[in-house]
């Protein structure tokens, strides 16, 4: 394991568990959990979080995710990091919550946003380039393949940092994913307003995974997976999705 690029003691770390993530699946964040205090960091779950605001301003209504964002900055501001196991809902928060603030014009809170922000965290992003470490201890003897989800493709550019993690991985059989950087189809609403695009796309991106011959698909968004997951499903073809989080929290002893 590398060593971390500061002293993982020191950090005062919060969990954005996400608001989807907390009613949907809330196995990934306590798995972030479990991974990050395995590392060492000190972990709080701010009990007043709520959602980051992205559905409203995804679908044109950024005036009315002003509250969500002042919630945001009055829970997280006095942590040193801030992580959660979601590239769209990190995404979201560091490129649209200084352009929603600007709506308003309100510069106390927009000062406040643009010192908050720079320490919201991907997962991936803290444990590679803030914790600096690629192997985290995990063991995983399954054969996986990863698809890159947009928001951490395009948005966050979080690059190979999974595919970094999920190499130290013991145990894995990590194959490469056909058109791997092509879109799932999912894309909140635009699954809703665009339905057939979106059957389309999430089924060429299934037939991809299934050509793989892996027995689980993983990704750093749960939406994404839910949408592949589903098509998957339909299908019978026996592929389990799972969180990167979820599998980067596995041991030796999770397997036995």
């Amino acid at each position: 394991m590398s060593a971390p690029a500061r002293p993982v003691a020191d950090l005062k770390v919060a969990l954005f568990a996400t608001c989807f993530n907390d009613t949907m699946w809330p196995e990934t964040p306590k798995a972030t959990v479990r991974l990050l205090e395995r590392l060492g960091c000190r972990v709080e779950f701010p009990m007043e979080q709520t959602c980051c605001g992205q559905m409203l301003t995804n679908t044109g209504y950024g005036s009315k995710a002003v509250p969500l964002v002042r919630r945001f900055v009055d829970v997280f501001e006095g942590y040193d990091a801030v992580v959660a196991p979601s590239g769209s809902c990190v995404g979201s928060v560091r490129e649209q919550h200084p352009g929603i603030v600007e709506l308003v014009g309100d510069d106390r809170l927009a000062s406040r946003v643009e010192h908050l922000t720079p320490k919201v965290y991907e997962l991936s992003e803290f444990l590679v380039d803030v914790l600096g470490v690629t192997d985290v201890g995990a063991y995983f003897p399954h054969r996986v393949t990863y698809h890159p989800t947009c928001h951490s493709l395009r948005m966050l550019r979080v690059g190979d940092r999974p595919l970094q993690l999920l190499r130290a991985v013991r145990g894995i059989d990590l194959v490469e994913l056909p058109g791997a950087q092509e879109c799932c189809g999912f894309g909140g609403t635009f699954a809703m307003k665009n339905a057939d695009v979106s059957i389309a796309m999430g089924s060429d991106k299934a037939r991809h995974v299934v050509e793989t011959g892996a027995e689980v698909l993983v990704a750093g968004d749960n939406s994404c997976l839910a949408h592949i997951g589903g098509i998957l499903g339909r299908q019978r073809s026996g592929v389990r999705r799972m969180h990167l989080a979820e599998v980067l929290a596995s041991t030796e002893e999770d397997q036995a």
